[in-house]
């Protein structure tokens, strides 16, 4: 399994970003697929969720992100506006529940 994620960087507070994150090795198509962040000495935590139309966010996120996918490509997006300096940690995409595959990440800063 190989989950690669990209897109990140840094923006200013009030910025937007759009994550992105190509699967092989599994049935993409057929799995609840997730995003996640984590902050360095903290656990990772559930970002968002996507299984065909149903989705699920994070109180936190909910409003300002937008989680999608592309069947055909196996690969999950993630639109991030109105970023917060609190939204700053390294995004990983996964399953859902996560299947312990996690990939390198894309570090995501926002400054304030």
């Amino acid at each position: 399994v190989q989950l690669q994620a990209s897109g990140g960087g840094l923006v200013q507070a009030g910025g937007s970003l759009r994550l992105s994150c190509t699967a092989s090795g599994i049935s993409f198509s057929l799995n609840r697929m997730g995003w996640y962040r984590q902050v360095p000495g903290k656990q990772r935590e559930f970002v968002a969720s996507n299984l065909g139309g149903a989705t699920g966010y994070a109180d936190s996120v909910k409003g300002r992100f937008t989680i999608s996918r592309d069947n055909t490509k196996n690969t999950l997006y993630l639109q991030m506006n109105s970023l917060k300096p609190e939204d700053t940690a390294v995004y990983y995409c996964s399953t859902v529940p996560p299947s312990g595959f996690w990939g390198q990440g894309t570090q995501v800063t926002v400054s304030s």
